[in-house]
């Protein structure tokens, strides 16, 4: 789907009108060797959409770096494979890390009270 062109009177275009990309997933060509398998990334333009995903091709919560500045999910070449079937976006590992720092929110700055700032420090 492409999004039209916004005109001026005159008829000349001079920009987009309100249209957004839905927010995607991505996957990336890492294969990471350890413990005797290959291993990806996959993360999203959103953490809900991110996490969403994941539960669908059964990849487990604790696959999640929660701390990471990069926001992701380790995953199998299996479930790598899986991704890409239901529209994961392949990408380059340079590109996964951009997308993802765009999700990183400090500790801090996403606690609600002094307590969950407090306990944000053993995370």
């Amino acid at each position: 789907m492409q999004p039209e062109l916004a005109r001026s009177r005159s008829g000349v275009r001079f920009g987009y009108s309100l249209w957004r990309r839905p927010n995607l997933i991505y996957v990336d060509d890492a294969n990471v060797l350890k413990y005797g398998r290959g291993w990806f990334h996959l993360t999203a333009d959103g953490l809900d959409e991110l996490h969403a995903f994941a539960a669908g091709i059964c990849v487990p919560v604790r696959a999640f770096h929660r701390g990471a500045r990069h926001p992701h999910y380790d995953i199998t070449a299996h479930q790598r494979l899986i991704a890409l079937r239901r529209g994961a976006q392949p990408v380059c590992s340079r590109e996964l890390v951009r997308v993802a720092r765009q999700l990183f929110v400090p500790p801090a700055a996403a606690a609600t009270s002094v307590s969950d700032a407090q306990l944000a420090l053993f995370v």
